[in-house]
Order: structure tokens, then C-alpha cells, then sequence
């Protein structure tokens, strides 16, 4: 079981897998090749789920998310995160669904009264969000102090009587799921076989390998049924495996690696790529940990830190912030990794790219000019001494 690839070979097969060295054709087509866009909150500077499309798709425009929920291309749902997901896979959500609805538990105990009103009120208003429901008492704060109606609608979204049809600024608006699915899309629900092989496909196609571990990534009790389907597809042909960090590792015959372009991509904390940092850890060595979270003292890199990957090694990480009423993105703090610096100490010559990444990031986010406010080695202050316009 000796690994067919050496460890750079198989992280250029991940980040080819990942989308990043050929664009997908559109946003579906994105969604489709990761398996899912995680959706995020924080706006420090462009939302999670639209920088994650910008770092595959450079011509990306915000308003094409919109319009691929629109057309009912992809939805909205739980993945190990919210997340967008391509239509097609719409079957393999309604588990989960059904799990929730037997009983099972999210986030809150279920109030049947409260859900059968809002329900009721969907069916005759059409289309709602959290807003269009009075509650007299107080309506703002953490997830658990949520007003009953915002509760309802969320349960019903996860037991999927509810879909989102859209966002308002960042507001959920939900309806039938009867009037929101698209004609013919399939509503069987899939067998414990179909999927556990369903888990194994989405991850193999988006990042190229994978243990059982990183397969059932915060999906719990699943483990004995992935491993069956896994041996099962090994001993079948349709995948291979070898040892490697102490666990066995999958994928599909046919892999070739492919030659990395001399590019940076910025990459958002919450990308495909990034989002599992043990695995991350383990074939790029980039110990990585989003200081969101973390307390102001105890932060050693930034709040929001984008991870530099140049061909495919991680050679620092930025803090950044969009300063929309200077039209300027701001790199708060950039810090280099060990990756950066050649055998003498030299810088390795990834700073043109990174230049050019920047000023991408910058442009995506409708600001004209970046500034480097402090980094980690005098050299990068000295290079980027002065604000640039783009």
C-alpha cells in the first residue's frame, strides 16, 4: 500500500481538484466540483461564500450566487456548515431532514404550535422572512435569544418543509419547499449504502484524496457505514489506497498530477481547502486556526486571516480588512511561513504574484487601493512601502 505520488504531487492533485487551476464554467458548475460553498456571516471584507467562488472563478460576479439560487441550480442547506449545494444533490439532504423530524436534535427544542402557525402563514402569504412576523419582545442577539418565529423557521428549514428562495441583505426569505423545488428533482431517499458512497464521491472529487476521518468531517455515526462502502469500492476497483500519517488513504485510479502555475491565491478561512486543519496541517504544514473566535489578547495573527498559498505551498497569511469609506483594503498584518524564505534566507520570488492577488482581492471587493500597514519581515514593508492603486 505504498502511496503512487510523492507529497507535493498529491497536494497538486488537491488544489487541482479544488478548482483552482482550471475555472469552472459557473457558478453551479462550481458549487458541483466542491460539493458545497460554505456560507458565512462575517464581513470584514467580501462574505465567505462569494470570496471561496472569486478564488476559483476570476470573472465572478456576486449577483451570480443570486441568480444560480434563483434558477434553482443549487440550494441552500446544512453540509458540515450552511452551505450552498448543487440541486442535483438535493436527495442526499433529506437524511438529515428526516432525522431532525423523527425527533433528532439541532439547535432548540421544537415548538409544534409556533411552527404550525408560521407554516400556515407562508402557505396563504407566500414567501417570508424572520422580519415579516411580530414579536413583542426582544429580537436581537445570539442564536438561542431568537424570537419564536426565526426558531420555527429554522426548524422547519432543517426538517425541510421550508426553503430559502432568497436573500434579503442577509435574511433568509422561505417558502414551501412544494413551490420551491424544481420539476423532476429527485426525492428519494437515498439507502445507507447510497449515501455513505455519496460522501466518499463528493470528497474524492474536490480534494483529490481523503481518510474516513476527513470523509465523515463532522458527521456523526456514519464511520461503520463509510467504511464498509469503502472497502466495498476498493476490493471492486473503483478506488485505490494507500497508507500514509498513520491512516489509510482513498482515491479514484487515473490520477495525474498536474504542474503548478507560478500564482498566489488569497484564501478565505472558511475555504474548501482550509476548512480541515488537521489535513491541512499534514500535507502543506500550514498550522492554520481562524483567531476570529479567539480573544483580542490571545491572537497572534489577526482577526481575519487569509491563507497566501503560492504554487502549493502556504507562504504566509494575511490579516485584512475593507476600509469602504477610504475605497481601501487594508492588510493589517502579513505574516510568513517557512515556505517563504529559500535556504539563504532570501525571499523565494513569489511577491509579483502576490502583488497581482491583492490587487484582484482588492478590485472584488470594490475598493481602489490596498496599503501593507505592518508585516512580519522588514523586506515585504520596504517592497510594498506605499499604498497602491489598482
Amino acid at each position: 500500500m505504498c502511496s503512487p505520488f510523492s507529497q507535493a504531487e498529491w497536494r497538486a492533485i488537491n488544489i487541482a481538484a479544488q478548482g483552482l487551476l482550471s475555472p469552472p464554467v459557473d457558478v453551479p458548475a462550481c458549487i458541483s466540483q466542491l460539493g458545497y460553498v460554505q456560507i458565512d456571516s462575517i464581513q470584514v471584507a467580501a462574505r465567505a461564500h462569494q470570496h471561496i467562488l472569486h478564488s476559483r472563478m476570476p470573472d465572478y460576479v456576486p449577483n451570480a450566487l443570486e441568480q444560480a439560487l434563483a434558477d434553482k441550480s443549487i440550494f441552500e442547506y446544512w453540509s458540515h456548515a450552511a452551505s450552498f449545494l448543487p440541486m442535483a444533490d438535493y436527495r442526499f439532504s433529506l437524511p438529515r431532514k428526516l432525522t431532525l423530524k423523527n425527533g433528532g436534535r439541532h439547535w432548540f427544542e421544537k415548538d409544534s404550535r409556533e411552527m404550525q402557525m408560521v407554516r400556515d402563514r407562508i402557505c396563504a402569504d407566500g414567501p417570508l422572512k424572520a422580519s415579516d412576523f411580530e414579536h413583542k419582545g426582544h429580537t436581537s442577539g445570539p442564536w438561542w435569544d431568537w424570537k419564536p418565529a426565526k426558531k420555527a423557521l429554522e426548524q422547519l428549514f432543517m426538517e425541510g418543509e421550508l426553503m430559502v428562495v432568497r436573500r434579503d441583505g442577509f435574511q433568509k426569505v422561505f417558502d414551501l419547499t412544494e413551490r420551491v423545488l424544481p420539476v423532476g428533482v429527485d426525492q428519494s431517499v437515498p439507502t445507507e449504502d447510497e449515501y455513505a458512497r455519496y460522501l466518499i464521491g463528493r470528497f474524492l472529487d474536490a480534494q483529490g484524496h481523503g481518510s474516513l476521518k476527513e470523509m465523515t468531517y463532522l458527521r456523526s455515526g456514519l464511520k461503520a457505514t463509510v467504511t464498509t462502502a469503502l472497502n466495498s469500492m476498493v476490493e471492486a476497483g473503483e478506488l485505490g489506497c494507500f497508507k500514509q500519517h498513520a491512516e489509510l488513504r482513498y482515491f479514484r485510479p487515473g490520477l495525474q498530477p498536474q504542474t503548478m502555475p507560478d500564482k498566489v491565491w488569497l484564501l478565505n478561512p472558511f475555504d474548501n481547502l482550509l476548512i480541515q486543519r488537521a489535513r491541512l496541517k499534514q500535507w502543506f504544514d500550514f498550522d492554520y486556526q481562524i483567531e476570529v473566535y479567539v480573544p483580542e489578547s490571545k491572537r497572534r495573527f489577526g482577526y481575519y486571516c487569509l491563507g497566501i498559498l503560492w504554487q502549493d505551498s502556504f507562504i504566509g497569511r494575511v490579516d485584512v480588512k475593507a476600509d469602504r469609506e477610504k475605497g481601501m483594503l487594508r492588510l493589517k498584518h502579513l505574516t510568513l511561513e517557512p515556505a517563504a524564505l529559500a535556504a539563504d534566507g532570501s525571499l523565494k520570488p513569489f511577491l509579483d504574484p502576490l502583488m497581482e492577488a491583492v490587487g484582484a482581492f482588492c478590485r472584488f471587493n470594490g475598493l481602489k487601493r490596498w496599503k501593507l500597514e505592518a508585516a512580519s519581515d522588514v523586506r515585504l514593508k520596504r517592497h510594498f512601502s506605499r499604498q497602491v492603486w489598482i
